[in-house]
């Protein structure tokens, strides 16, 4: 597992969940008010289910969010990423003891979802099953494999997320390969393939920046002069260099979340609150994806110890 795997999918996750849940349930805009945001509840899903230390066992993105239905309510979706090409004999275990946990603590109906991003197209288990003596007991939840998708189909689809998957499954390519050149070389044309499909979508502005740095990072060239190819082509393509690091992808959104929070308390307390507020999201952001401590100071201006606290 790629430490920038993980990062990329829950930003991307956040970035387009609107998409994500349409595209795997088109009835989501019928029943969820978009109009009202979600909340990404990730302290929230650690206290029932503490992350594994085990640096070895097969990593899970996951994800709980609270949403509301166009009736008023407050509800919860439950999204778990399979990340790494080894399948886990308890996985679906695993997403029952998290159904039971979210059930018990906050009393709400629970949408989960698992999707395995796995290079191979076994079909894996939907649904947790126990039966001794005359109790038993049948989970289920949605499932989707990324392998076993069309990609006729995903090019045709007008759902940003599609994009997602596309790129996701093109990063399978060529692992048979032993040259990297030649697979390197596969992968560039997949790629420029993918970002000339994407500016031709009609996808907002603000989702095209987002699928862009998900294509661009998601999909890597071990031979450095593959990659400025692939620069060269996009900067034609899109007739400018504008896409940004994962870094600054990172200090981007962090900054959106300290201006709305300064934005508050400098109505309050001043300009210098709402400064120190917005520095403090962005330290929270960096250190939540495990950023050296001096690089979180560098960019922020907070000291050390300050950090450390947060």
């Amino acid at each position: 597992m790629r430490r920038k795997d993980d990062i990329l999918w829950k930003g991307i996750l956040e970035d387009v969940f609107d998409d994500f849940l349409c595209f795997l349930n088109p009835e989501a805009a019928e029943v969820f008010d978009f109009d009202k945001g979600f909340e990404f509840l990730d302290k929230e899903l650690e206290q029932v289910f503490p992350p594994e230390n085990n640096e070895y066992s097969p990593k899970v993105i996951d994800k709980l969010v609270k949403v509301f239905t166009k009736a008023g309510k407050e509800e919860w979706i439950l999204v778990h990423v399979e990340v790494q090409g080894q399948y886990q004999k308890d996985f679906a275990s695993r997403m029952y003891t998290y159904f039971y946990r979210i059930l018990d603590k906050y009393q709400k109906p629970i949408v989960a979802y698992a999707i395995f991003t796995e290079a191979n197209t076994k079909v894996r288990p939907d649904h947790f099953a126990i039966d001794f003596m005359g109790t038993s007991l049948r989970y289920t939840f949605n499932t989707y494999k990324i392998a076993s998708q069309s990609d006729k189909a995903l090019q045709a689809s007008d759902n940003p997320f599609a994009l997602v998957v596309l790129t996701a499954k093109a990063a399978l390519a060529g692992k048979d390969l032993k040259s990297s050149r030649e697979r390197d070389e596969l992968l560039l044309n997949l790629k420029l393939n993918l970002t000339r499909l994407l500016l031709a979508k009609q996808i907002a502005k603000e989702k095209i920046r987002v699928l862009m740095n998900f294509l661009r990072y998601y999909i890597r060239f071990e031979n450095q002069d593959i990659n400025t190819k692939f620069e060269q082509q996009v900067e034609i393509l899109t007739g400018r260099s504008n896409t940004m690091g994962i870094e600054e992808l990172l200090l981007d959104r962090a900054e959106k979340k300290g201006e709305k929070k300064g934005e508050r308390k400098g109505e309050r307390k001043g300009r210098s609150e709402g400064e120190k507020a917005k520095a403090i999201a962005i330290a929270r952001e960096m250190k939540k994806e495990a950023m050296p401590v001096a690089q979180i100071e560098k960019f922020t201006g907070l000291s050390a110890e300050e950090i450390e606290k947060l």
